[in-house]
């Protein structure tokens, strides 16, 4: 039996086609990425994809894992217009069987079945065989948005739990970051900044605008880069990529912004490993995390996800593991359609 799997974001589209196995882990026998904004549509992509993989569509059970929220086995891609509606797939392509689940949601059905060099451990916690808690997960994932998905994993099965708790207020835990937040709020001419406006990655973006209009700096090249941004939109995706490439290259000013930036995540991921007590693992996913390995792998990241006060010690006791394979979406879309065809 052959899967489609799919992992649809604001940013790109990944498809591939795998071979079901009976481990449960199915094995990619080819793929194809699409930029999204190159195209008008998924059925576009859709199509481009069945064609040049000389597919029949009704002999495919497939997962799409889409980037917004789902609701009646439909969702709109939260940075785009585009519309996925599963009645709408299954009339026009006859797929054997077919799922629409939101894209960190279906990372949940992926972890069982990761492999060693799919991830590296941050915080590496042996837990008791017996701790009901355990078997409690959470991804958290920054990337073009910011997203969360907890899921339960034990021996009866998986259950994910859709969140949307990347949309909860940014809260500043310094002067800096105060400061930050109202300078935001003007530029934006907005009442609320929520943690995925910061912590994704046009968080970056502004970041670097507003420590570029503070700085004393008047010539830093970058000036010129945000003042073409007017003209050319599309520019803006560009720039956090940029402002990585320079704080690489020792440029302090870009290095401060990606540094502001870390450490309000790390925040972030402590917070979120209060809130959802996930002792069977924080899963830190997203198109970012394997570019910004070394930082996740450092003391400073530990010193602000550990920074929760009284209840430190809590936070200590939940394992950290980051997820350095960029197709474990498209992996993980393939694992639900591999279980989807056994029920």
């Amino acid at each position: 039996m052959k899967l489609l799997a799919c992992d649809l974001g604001g940013t790109k589209v990944l498809i591939g086609i795998f071979q079901q196995m009976k481990n449960g882990s199915p094995k990619l026998l080819s793929k194809q990425k699409y930029k999204s904004s190159n195209w008008n549509s998924f059925d576009e992509i859709l199509d481009d994809f069945i064609r040049t993989q000389n597919l029949d569509s009704s002999l495919l059970v497939a997962c799409f894992a889409i980037a917004g929220a789902i609701k009646n086995n439909a969702g709109q891609i939260t940075n785009l217009s585009w519309k996925i509606s599963s009645s709408h797939l299954k009339n026009k392509y006859n797929f054997l069987d077919l799922e629409i689940i939101n894209d960190f949601a279906v990372q949940i059905y992926g972890i069982p079945f990761l492999r060693k060099n799919q991830f590296k451990s941050i915080q590496n916690i042996k837990l008791n065989p017996s701790m009901q808690e355990k078997d409690f997960h959470t991804i958290v994932g920054a990337g073009t948005g910011l997203g969360i998905s907890r899921g339960i994993i034990n021996k009866k099965g998986i259950i994910a739990l859709p969140s949307e708790g990347g949309h909860n207020e940014f809260s500043p835990r310094s002067l800096e970051e105060w400061e930050f937040k109202e300078w935001f709020q003007k530029h934006l001419k907005i009442n609320r900044v929520s943690s995925e406006r910061v912590l994704s990655g046009q968080g970056l973006y502004y970041i670097a605008k507003w420590k570029l209009e503070l700085s004393d700096l008047p010539n830093h090249e970058f000036k010129d880069t945000f003042n073409k941004v007017s003209e050319s939109p599309e520019l803006k995706t560009h720039i956090p990529a940029l402002i990585c490439e320079k704080a690489n290259l020792k440029d302090e000013l870009m290095t401060q912004v990606v540094r502001f930036w870390l450490n309000a995540y790390a925040s972030f991921l402590g917070d979120i490993a209060l809130h959802e007590l996930c002792y069977g693992g924080l899963w830190i996913s997203g198109g970012t995390a394997p570019k910004h390995l070394k930082y996740f792998l450092s003391d400073n990241f530990l010193k602000h996800f550990l920074n929760k006060g009284r209840l430190n010690n809590i936070v200590k006791t939940i394992p950290v593991r980051i997820i350095i394979d960029e197709e474990f979406g498209m992996f993980s879309a393939a694992c639900r359609a591999n279980m989807i065809n056994q029920t």
